[in-house]
């Protein structure tokens, strides 16, 4: 029984890692670090770097664009472990409520934040937290089929993606304006579309990223010897990070993450999957547990309240507080404001960092 205990509670610390630097990156964002990196750089050398930091504005993929993807294939890969240790304790509708109440709060925190965001009580849909709510529904609806069956439906969804784009706009389905299918459902959902091209309907391709996840966990809960593990994800991966470059390369699908393409969503879950094994070889396989991995995986212990707290109180007040200090200790020194700007993002980072530090040390977390 104390070894059955064990199993089930055993935790992968690689995938604690990679969901902690994710989240890092996400709540460096919150502290204004992008963009203030962004503005002290312009001109330079380093601009090109800088600028990787930012969403591509169309047809194209930066670094900064793989981010939601990895959030949402993380909880994808997190999954199958949260559900055996659930079902060691309880019954399977224990766990359906569970998913439903957490997707039901995850939808209603998405689109608060956007009410916090406009300063207004707006009804908004754009939030990764609002995509997540509907992809982590359709992966856990599948999730006790075969993988191949699990696989066939997430391509059936990029099927689906490609062929409501094409019909609704069959001339342009991927110009860049407000006449694609998208934007069509949010003018039925919202009533308005959004300015930055963003549309509620992307949580259909994109819920292959989660589906892509719970996959891969259910591998790395597998009997598999831990260096076979990692063989389909380097397979796999590389093979549909090729083949969303070739359909843009080849002027099929363009890739576009502000409209979650279907080539964009193939290569950003190549990437996502190859980050994984990346991870996982690298931590879990070559046992190399190192005590300073723990910067970026206590970040990930509690995710979504950092990300909430970061993109609310933190953004709106810590930023203004931290300007207090730096700007009123450095502005005499002589030191340019752009300068100040990066500083005070790191060290409002290093206060959000450190809120998760201490949570995680008195073993605080909140879960939903």
């Amino acid at each position: 029984m104390s070894q059955f205990a064990e199993n089930v509670s055993k935790r992968l610390f690689s995938l604690d890692v990679f969901r902690g630097l994710t989240m890092f990156l996400l709540i460096a964002e919150a502290a204004g670090f992008h963009h203030s990196f962004v503005e002290l750089t312009e001109g330079t050398a380093f601009s090109g770097l800088a600028h990787q930091l930012e969403h591509h504005p169309w047809n194209g993929l930066r670094f900064w664009d793989l981010i939601q993807p990895f959030f949402m294939f993380i909880v994808g890969v997190a999954m199958p472990f949260s559900l055996r240790k659930r079902l060691a304790s309880g019954s399977r509708s224990a766990v359906n409520r569970h998913i439903f109440r957490r997707c039901f709060l995850l939808f209603a925190f998405g689109a608060l934040l956007h009410c916090v965001y406009a300063h207004a009580l707006v009804w908004e849909l754009w939030n990764v937290l609002v995509q997540l709510a509907f992809t982590i529904l359709i992966a856990y609806a599948i999730m006790h089929l075969p993988h191949r069956l699990q696989i066939g439906i997430s391509i059936l969804l990029l099927i689906l993606t490609e062929v409501l784009y094409r019909v609704y706009n069959p001339s342009a389905p991927y110009a860049q304006d407000h006449d694609s299918f998208g934007s069509f459902v949010d003018m039925l959902v919202m009533g308005k579309t959004n300015g930055g091209y963003w549309v509620f309907v992307n949580f259909i391709p994109t819920a292959a990223h989660t589906i892509w996840g719970v996959i891969c966990g259910q591998v790395l809960l597998s009997k598999i010897p831990e260096r076979e593990k990692i063989k389909p994800f380097l397979i796999w991966g590389t093979a549909i990070l090729i083949l969303g470059f070739a359909l843009d390369w080849l002027n099929i699908t363009p890739i576009i993450k502000r409209i979650a393409t279907s080539s964009f969503s193939l290569a950003s879950g190549g990437f996502a999957i190859l980050t994984l094994a990346l991870f996982y070889w690298a931590i879990d396989v070559r046992d190399n547990h190192k005590k300073w991995l723990r910067i970026f995986s206590v970040v990930g212990t509690n995710s979504i309240f950092i990300y909430l707290f970061a993109e609310t109180v933190g953004h709106q007040w810590f930023r203004d507080f931290g300007k207090i200090w730096t700007e009123g200790l450095l502005s005499p020194l002589g030191i340019s404001q752009n300068w100040i700007m990066v500083i005070n993002s790191v060290f409002v980072l290093f206060i959000f960092w450190y809120l998760t530090y201490f949570l995680d040390k008195k073993k605080v977390y909140f879960k939903i």
